[in-house]
């Protein structure tokens, strides 16, 4: 089982990340951010991860450092148990209906962190949640996690499904990237030979 754990602990907040890549989408997460709670159960949902995220920040403040910082620890904490990649599919993408809304997705488990975010929120705040947060999340992700991430919000008139469209879409290309593939398995996807 393709496993990590992390403990990022700063004067801002302190995070404690466990996945299970070979998951079956079971999650325990508490953040004290309600929404952001429910996007990252349907990551774990959605990608079959196993993942317990318990987080404490300054919440006082604002959502901030909270959210940026859970996705510099779920980064790392998906890099660890990708461990040297051997074996993975690496690349995934997929396109994602929520209602209205439709989210396209496409990452690549290379190694080198970049992202792409295009997504436009009719609304500033869903519920109390910034929807400018949804991008910090993922660039938090992708810089820790070594992925090269595109994300493009197609469409959407409600922002909450807008972001769960970024989300799932998220959960869904991860699962596929990540998955071991049967015809390689002791090859790394690469013709560096290395990721």
């Amino acid at each position: 089982m393709r496993r990590a754990n992390i403990h990022r602990k700063t004067s801002e907040t302190e995070i404690s990340v466990a996945v299970c890549l070979d998951g079956t989408g079971k999650s325990n997460i508490s953040t004290g951010v309600g929404f952001f709670d429910h996007m990252l159960d349907q990551i774990a949902r959605h990608a079959l991860l196993d993942l317990d995220i318990a987080a404490r920040g300054d919440l006082h403040i604002d959502d901030h450092h909270t959210v940026e910082d859970v996705g510099i620890a779920l980064g790392q904490a998906v890099k660890a148990a990708l461990g040297d990649r051997k074996g993975i599919a690496r690349y995934a993408s997929v396109y994602l209906p929520m209602d209205e809304a439709l989210a396209r997705v496409a990452l690549d488990l290379s190694g080198r962190p970049f992202l792409v975010f295009e997504a436009a929120f009719p609304t500033p705040k869903i519920g109390t949640f910034d929807t400018e947060l949804v991008r910090e999340f993922f660039q938090a992700f992708a810089t820790n996690s070594g992925t090269t991430l595109h994300i493009d919000a197609l469409r959407g008139a409600n922002s909450h499904h807008i972001a769960e469209a970024c989300f799932k879409g998220f959960a869904r290309a991860l699962r596929a990237a990540a998955m071991l593939d049967p015809r390689q398995p002791d090859a790394i996807p690469s013709t560096k030979g290395v990721l």
